[in-house]
């Protein structure tokens, strides 16, 4: 399972004109389904992104608090072009991403996870498969990627990110970008 949260002051879904979820401060979850995904991997990402450290403590401390711990909201959107290939061409190939009735079933159940172990009032959803508009004031920027079962991670994928983490050097955030 694959997702990118996103720190907001807001964020929204409308189908169709029709205003479907809203949220105030808190974190919008994009999150695609993999065809090898279980529960396993469903509900460690529940609990991956309740418990992400993406706000500063009131001492000032950076990456400190959770979306749990400054009891804001979350909105989940279901997007399977997460897992799109784009090696080849210039047309996405989306076969890494389940498909129909599992892509579906995992989806609740992520959602679901995400209410049972937070605030279920504090947890709002899009439409599966629907064409939503989503709209977002990102707070920071502040955009995690987030995947779970990293063994099925393509050896390509691995290596390039091991030679990245070698080139790696410490950047300090202004602390105004931070709050």
């Amino acid at each position: 399972m694959k997702a990118v949260i996103q720190r907001v002051a807001s964020a929204s879904v409308t189908v169709d004109t029709q205003l479907i979820s809203s949220i105030g401060r808190g974190v919008l979850v994009f999150a695609a389904v993999a065809p090898d995904d279980t529960t396993k991997e469903v509900e460690s990402m529940a609990a991956k992104v309740l418990k992400m450290k993406m706000w500063p403590d009131d001492a000032g401390g950076t990456w400190k608090r959770s979306v749990q711990d400054i009891r804001g909201e979350l909105l989940c959107v279901s997007q399977f072009t997460l897992l799109a290939s784009t090696k080849k061409g210039s047309k996405p190939d989306f076969h890494g991403a389940a498909g129909g009735e599992k892509a579906r079933e995992l989806y609740d159940h992520f959602v679901l996870k995400v209410q049972e172990l937070y605030e279920k009032d504090k947890v709002k959803n899009g439409v599966f498969q629907a064409m939503m508009q989503v709209n977002l004031q990102n707070d920071g920027p502040v955009t995690l990627e987030i995947q779970t079962n990293r063994a099925k991670v393509s050896e390509t994928h691995q290596a390039g990110s091991e030679a990245k983490d070698k080139k790696k050097s410490e950047y300090e955030l202004p602390p105004e970008l931070l709050e």
